[in-house]
């Protein structure tokens, strides 16, 4: 099957090229001028200049394609360069569904995440529904996947508290770091998307995508710790009277960590149940220790 895929250049998009490629698929990615180099290196890959925030350039660009996956999105808005929400999540899915319609390309499969809702707390939440929105109204054959915390080699997630650990003689931590996250490994997200190409009962269907274990984030330091080889994490608990308006006061400048919206998301936590996920694709997701201890060791310093 020949597939268009959006984000291809992307952490989760690289790994999923790779899986398709193995599948015997033939993935068409649409990259904008100058990406092209970022697409993993593998034959039988097409590469396609474009944007998803412009539809004109994505006029003919799924000829002889058979089905979509939009991976495209954004974890932080940087209004002045036009990359926000609304513009990404929201617009950017209705353009690739128009084009898709247009060109006759009824499947789609598309990223969402884990706790979107119509009335969620952060704009990031809210313009994902706000996408699901658009797709589910269309007449496309559309499968969505809402993951949690995603890690792998190339994740920021944790191999940024990998970093800290690494550095820091204590690690700093928001608040009391018992809001929970159940982190799923890249290749297991990817695999479910590839699935659900060739499965009719996925259609029309949402799946919530998790690891099989959850952690507190004190725990996750600690999983992270000990593949690393540390005994103990010491870490410093700031209070959130204190961390919310120094965050909201910083999160504009230039390389600052956190902003306002990922401080809720990460308090709110990111837990699913992932059994209709697993069960229809029969994935026994990885166990997030073996697979972060193994990701460590191998991953440079």
């Amino acid at each position: 099957m020949k597939v268009f895929v959006t984000g291809g250049t992307g952490f989760v998009g690289r790994e999923l090229v790779q899986q398709l490629v193995a599948a015997g698929h033939e993935p068409v990615c649409l990259v904008r001028p100058g990406s092209e180099g970022k697409l993993p290196d593998c034959q039988g890959l097409t590469a396609r200049l474009g944007d998803v925030t412009a539809p004109a350039s994505l006029d003919g660009a799924l000829r002889g394609c058979q089905a979509v996956i939009h991976l495209v999105g954004i974890i932080r808005e940087l209004a002045a360069r036009g990359q926000t929400f609304d513009r990404l999540h929201r617009q950017g899915t209705a353009n690739m569904v128009a084009a898709a319609e247009t060109q006759r390309i009824v499947r789609f499969v598309h990223m969402s995440s884990n706790g979107v809702k119509e009335d969620a707390a952060t704009d990031y939440y809210r313009s994902k529904w706000q996408a699901e929105q658009v797709l589910r109204r269309s007449g496309l054959r559309w499968t969505i996947f809402r993951p949690s915390v995603i890690f792998g080699a190339e994740d920021d997630f944790c191999n940024r508290l990998a970093e800290l650990i690494r550095r820091l003689p204590v690690v700093p931590v928001i608040g009391d770091g018992r809001y929970r996250i159940a982190p799923v490994a890249v290749e297991d997200v990817a695999a479910g998307f590839v699935a659900a190409l060739q499965l009719p009962a996925s259609e029309q269907q949402v799946y919530h995508v998790c690891g099989r274990d959850s952690y507190t984030f004190n725990e996750l330091l600690d999983r992270i710790g000990s593949a690393l080889g540390c005994r103990r994490v010491r870490k410093a608990h700031h209070p959130l009277l204190l961390v919310r308006p120094l965050i909201a006061s910083l999160q504009t400048l230039p390389g600052f960590p956190l902003t306002s919206d990922q401080l809720t998301m990460l308090l709110a936590g990111n837990v699913c149940d992932p059994r209709h996920w697993t069960d229809t694709f029969g994935i026994e997701p990885r166990p997030f220790a073996a697979a972060i201890r193994q990701q460590l060791a191998t991953s440079p310093r």
